[in-house]
């Protein structure tokens, strides 16, 4: 199941980034999600079965909404492998598609992921070695929608 994210989802989101710290956050990235869950969520989503959370991802907009991000997207390490990534990605992309103003979705990303998201329609647009953290580049890429 696919839901809107609550407040009080946010220890188990959180216990959820530290499953994924490393490889594909840094340590210091932590305060920045939780200052993201406190006030710069817009359509943030939990997945779960039976109760249990398995990943959260969200979208946020340009002021001029013709842009889209994906946001903070994060599946819990047992689970890596078995779609609910891709599952979660889909369904964030459904909802763009309810939004006609929407004309391009951009994510940003590390060299851990960005495979996955080449695979969901995105092009690589740049890379900044070292961006996140020593060790975790920045791969900025896009997908157009329309």
């Amino acid at each position: 199941m696919i839901r809107p994210y609550t407040p009080q989802d946010k220890p188990k989101l959180i216990e959820l980034f530290r499953l994924n710290t490393p490889p594909y956050f840094s340590p210091e990235e932590e305060a920045w999600f939780s200052n993201y869950l406190d006030t710069e969520v817009e359509d943030y989503l939990v997945l779960e079965e039976n109760g249990k959370i398995l990943g959260c991802g969200g979208l946020n907009y340009e002021d001029d909404f013709t842009t889209a991000f994906l946001s903070w997207g994060i599946i819990h390490p047992d689970y890596h492998g078995k779609g609910l990534g891709t599952k979660l990605t889909k369904h964030r992309l459904e909802i763009m598609k309810t939004k006609p103003s929407l004309i391009k979705c951009i994510v940003r990303t590390s060299q851990h992921t960005n495979k996955f998201y080449e695979k969901m329609g995105f092009t690589l647009k740049e890379v900044k070695k070292d961006h996140w953290a020593p060790g975790l580049d920045l791969y900025y890429m896009e997908m157009r929608l329309s």
